[in-house]
Protein backbone atom coordinates (compact mmCIF):
# COMPACT_ATOMS: atom_id res chain seq x y z
CA UNK A 1 0.00 0.00 0.00
CA UNK A 2 1.56 3.47 -0.88
CA UNK A 3 1.93 6.29 1.37
CA UNK A 4 2.68 4.16 4.34
CA UNK A 5 5.98 4.09 6.28
CA UNK A 6 5.73 0.56 6.60
CA UNK A 7 9.64 0.22 8.12
CA UNK A 8 8.53 3.21 10.89
CA UNK A 9 5.50 0.87 11.64
CA UNK A 10 7.39 -2.26 11.94
CA UNK A 11 9.43 -0.79 14.59
CA UNK A 12 6.23 0.75 16.77
CA UNK A 13 5.12 -3.06 16.64
CA UNK A 14 8.03 -4.06 17.73
CA UNK A 15 8.39 -1.48 20.54
CA UNK A 16 4.88 -1.27 21.64
CA UNK A 17 3.27 -4.08 21.20
CA UNK A 18 6.42 -6.81 21.82
CA UNK A 19 8.86 -5.57 23.88
CA UNK A 20 6.65 -3.78 25.90
CA UNK A 21 4.52 -6.88 26.85
CA UNK A 22 8.19 -8.99 27.89
CA UNK A 23 9.60 -10.49 24.63
CA UNK A 24 12.86 -9.79 25.43
CA UNK A 25 15.16 -12.46 23.18
CA UNK A 26 17.37 -9.30 21.16
CA UNK A 27 17.65 -12.26 18.29
CA UNK A 28 13.75 -12.37 18.41
CA UNK A 29 13.43 -8.70 18.09
CA UNK A 30 15.97 -8.23 15.62
CA UNK A 31 14.54 -10.71 13.64
CA UNK A 32 10.70 -9.23 13.74
CA UNK A 33 12.19 -5.55 13.25
CA UNK A 34 13.75 -6.77 9.68
CA UNK A 35 11.05 -9.23 8.18
CA UNK A 36 8.62 -6.76 6.27
CA UNK A 37 5.33 -8.03 7.38
CA UNK A 38 3.18 -6.30 4.83
CA UNK A 39 4.42 -8.47 2.50
CA UNK A 40 2.90 -11.89 3.99
CA UNK A 41 -0.94 -10.67 3.84
CA UNK A 42 -3.26 -10.12 1.08
CA UNK A 43 -2.70 -6.37 -0.43
CA UNK A 44 -5.76 -5.54 0.90
CA UNK A 45 -4.90 -6.08 4.59
CA UNK A 46 -1.17 -4.50 4.10
CA UNK A 47 -2.27 -1.07 6.13
CA UNK A 48 -3.29 -3.79 8.72
CA UNK A 49 -0.34 -5.46 8.34
CA UNK A 50 1.46 -3.98 11.95
CA UNK A 51 -1.76 -4.03 14.01
CA UNK A 52 -2.12 -6.47 17.09
CA UNK A 53 -4.11 -8.85 15.94
CA UNK A 54 -4.27 -11.82 12.93
CA UNK A 55 -5.37 -11.44 9.84
CA UNK A 56 -7.13 -13.82 7.22
CA UNK A 57 -4.61 -15.13 4.72
CA UNK A 58 -7.24 -17.15 2.76
CA UNK A 59 -8.28 -20.32 3.03
CA UNK A 60 -9.61 -20.19 6.54
CA UNK A 61 -6.12 -19.56 7.24
CA UNK A 62 -4.28 -16.26 9.43
CA UNK A 63 -1.29 -14.43 10.01
CA UNK A 64 -0.57 -14.84 13.73
CA UNK A 65 -1.18 -11.69 15.82
CA UNK A 66 2.83 -9.97 16.09
CA UNK A 67 2.99 -10.78 19.60
CA UNK A 68 1.95 -14.34 19.41
CA UNK A 69 4.78 -14.96 16.64
CA UNK A 70 7.23 -13.09 18.94
CA UNK A 71 6.13 -14.63 21.87
CA UNK A 72 6.49 -18.81 20.30
CA UNK A 73 9.14 -17.76 18.47
CA UNK A 74 11.14 -17.12 22.08
CA UNK A 75 9.84 -20.35 23.84
CA UNK A 76 11.97 -21.88 21.45
CA UNK A 77 15.03 -20.96 22.90
CA UNK A 78 17.11 -20.45 19.52
CA UNK A 79 20.26 -19.11 19.97
CA UNK A 80 21.46 -19.53 16.07
CA UNK A 81 22.29 -22.31 14.01
CA UNK A 82 19.57 -24.97 14.82
CA UNK A 83 17.54 -27.12 12.60
CA UNK A 84 13.92 -26.16 13.38
CA UNK A 85 10.62 -27.70 12.07
CA UNK A 86 7.66 -25.70 11.62
CA UNK A 87 3.78 -27.28 11.27
CA UNK A 88 1.90 -24.69 9.38
CA UNK A 89 3.59 -22.83 6.98
CA UNK A 90 0.45 -19.96 6.24
CA UNK A 91 1.82 -17.19 4.93
CA UNK A 92 5.36 -18.21 5.22
CA UNK A 93 5.78 -15.13 8.24
CA UNK A 94 7.22 -16.90 10.96
CA UNK A 95 9.07 -19.06 8.71
CA UNK A 96 10.98 -16.01 8.16
CA UNK A 97 11.07 -15.00 11.37
CA UNK A 98 12.61 -18.55 12.38
CA UNK A 99 15.02 -18.67 9.06
CA UNK A 100 16.90 -15.09 10.16
CA UNK A 101 17.44 -16.98 13.94
CA UNK A 102 17.90 -20.75 12.65
CA UNK A 103 20.72 -22.33 10.40
CA UNK A 104 17.97 -24.02 8.68
CA UNK A 105 14.02 -24.29 8.32
CA UNK A 106 12.12 -26.58 7.39
CA UNK A 107 8.10 -25.50 6.98
CA UNK A 108 5.37 -27.96 6.63
CA UNK A 109 2.33 -26.90 5.01
CA UNK A 110 -0.87 -29.16 4.28
CA UNK A 111 -3.01 -26.80 1.94
CA UNK A 112 -0.80 -26.87 -1.60
CA UNK A 113 -1.60 -23.48 -2.83
CA UNK A 114 -0.47 -21.78 0.17
CA UNK A 115 2.89 -23.53 0.54
CA UNK A 116 3.32 -22.48 -3.69
CA UNK A 117 2.50 -18.92 -2.44
CA UNK A 118 4.66 -18.83 0.72
CA UNK A 119 7.50 -20.65 -1.07
CA UNK A 120 8.04 -18.40 -4.29
CA UNK A 121 7.31 -15.10 -1.74
CA UNK A 122 10.44 -16.31 0.93
CA UNK A 123 12.76 -17.15 -2.60
CA UNK A 124 11.68 -13.72 -3.68
CA UNK A 125 12.84 -12.61 -0.58
CA UNK A 126 16.09 -14.03 -0.27
CA UNK A 127 15.72 -17.26 2.13
CA UNK A 128 17.90 -20.02 1.41
CA UNK A 129 17.83 -21.57 4.39
CA UNK A 130 13.82 -22.12 4.41
CA UNK A 131 12.31 -25.98 2.87
CA UNK A 132 8.89 -25.67 2.48
CA UNK A 133 6.85 -28.80 1.87
CA UNK A 134 3.20 -30.14 1.39
CA UNK A 135 1.99 -32.87 4.05
CA UNK A 136 0.39 -33.92 7.16
CA UNK A 137 2.15 -31.22 9.75
CA UNK A 138 0.37 -33.56 12.76
CA UNK A 139 3.20 -36.55 11.76
CA UNK A 140 5.70 -33.79 11.28
CA UNK A 141 8.68 -34.47 8.87
CA UNK A 142 10.47 -37.80 9.48
CA UNK A 143 13.23 -37.34 6.48
CA UNK A 144 14.71 -34.26 8.34
CA UNK A 145 14.73 -35.39 11.98
CA UNK A 146 15.90 -34.95 14.45
CA UNK A 147 15.06 -31.55 15.39
CA UNK A 148 16.41 -28.99 17.75
CA UNK A 149 12.86 -26.86 17.92
CA UNK A 150 9.49 -27.39 16.39
CA UNK A 151 6.97 -25.10 16.82
CA UNK A 152 3.18 -25.48 15.85
CA UNK A 153 1.06 -22.90 14.66
CA UNK A 154 -2.34 -24.25 14.76
CA UNK A 155 -4.32 -25.80 18.08
CA UNK A 156 -3.73 -29.29 18.48
CA UNK A 157 -6.07 -31.64 21.01
CA UNK A 158 -3.19 -33.09 22.30
CA UNK A 159 0.96 -33.11 21.45
CA UNK A 160 1.31 -35.12 18.69
CA UNK A 161 3.96 -38.70 19.51
CA UNK A 162 5.29 -37.96 16.31
CA UNK A 163 6.60 -34.44 16.95
CA UNK A 164 8.36 -35.44 20.21
CA UNK A 165 10.02 -38.30 18.61
CA UNK A 166 11.65 -36.08 16.02
CA UNK A 167 13.10 -33.66 18.87
CA UNK A 168 16.93 -33.90 19.10
CA UNK A 169 17.57 -34.80 22.63
CA UNK A 170 17.22 -30.89 24.25
CA UNK A 171 14.46 -29.97 21.67
CA UNK A 172 11.60 -27.87 22.34
CA UNK A 173 8.59 -28.38 21.26
CA UNK A 174 5.98 -25.42 21.59
CA UNK A 175 2.49 -26.03 20.28
CA UNK A 176 -1.02 -24.78 21.51
CA UNK A 177 -3.10 -27.22 22.86
CA UNK A 178 -6.59 -27.74 24.06
CA UNK A 179 -9.92 -27.40 21.99
CA UNK A 180 -11.03 -26.18 18.87
CA UNK A 181 -11.82 -22.40 21.01
CA UNK A 182 -9.16 -21.61 22.95
CA UNK A 183 -5.82 -23.67 23.46
CA UNK A 184 -2.98 -22.95 26.10
CA UNK A 185 0.73 -22.33 24.52
CA UNK A 186 3.06 -25.45 25.81
CA UNK A 187 6.54 -26.18 25.50
CA UNK A 188 7.66 -30.09 25.99
CA UNK A 189 11.16 -30.16 26.23
CA UNK A 190 13.00 -33.63 25.21
CA UNK A 191 15.31 -34.81 28.11
CA UNK A 192 18.06 -37.91 28.83
CA UNK A 193 14.53 -39.11 31.51
CA UNK A 194 11.82 -38.26 28.82
CA UNK A 195 9.98 -34.92 28.59
CA UNK A 196 8.93 -32.12 30.45
CA UNK A 197 5.86 -30.27 30.13
CA UNK A 198 5.38 -26.50 30.37
CA UNK A 199 2.10 -24.16 30.10
CA UNK A 200 3.29 -20.85 28.87
CA UNK A 201 -0.31 -18.62 27.60
CA UNK A 202 -3.77 -18.37 26.65
CA UNK A 203 -3.93 -18.40 22.38
CA UNK A 204 -6.69 -19.01 20.09
CA UNK A 205 -5.27 -20.96 16.74
CA UNK A 206 -6.88 -22.38 13.59
CA UNK A 207 -7.45 -26.36 14.61
CA UNK A 208 -4.19 -28.93 12.94
CA UNK A 209 -5.99 -31.07 10.73
CA UNK A 210 -4.32 -34.19 10.15
CA UNK A 211 -4.08 -38.10 11.64
CA UNK A 212 -2.22 -36.79 14.86
CA UNK A 213 -4.16 -33.71 15.17
CA UNK A 214 -8.42 -33.17 14.18
CA UNK A 215 -10.67 -34.39 11.78
CA UNK A 216 -11.61 -31.77 9.09
CA UNK A 217 -13.43 -28.65 10.15
CA UNK A 218 -16.80 -30.07 10.09
CA UNK A 219 -15.75 -33.12 12.18
CA UNK A 220 -14.81 -31.11 15.09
Amino acid sequence: MRGLNHESRRLDMVERQIRARGVSDPLVLAAMRRVPRHLFVPEENAGAAYDDRPLPIGQGQTISQPYMVASMTESLKLGGGEKVLEIGTGSGYQSAILAEIADHVVTVERKQDLQKAAARLLRELGYVNIEAVVGDGSRGYPDRAPYDAIIVTAGAPGVPEALVEQLAPGGRLVIPVGNSFHQTLTRVTRTGQGVETEKLEGCVFVPLIGEQGWDEPNSI
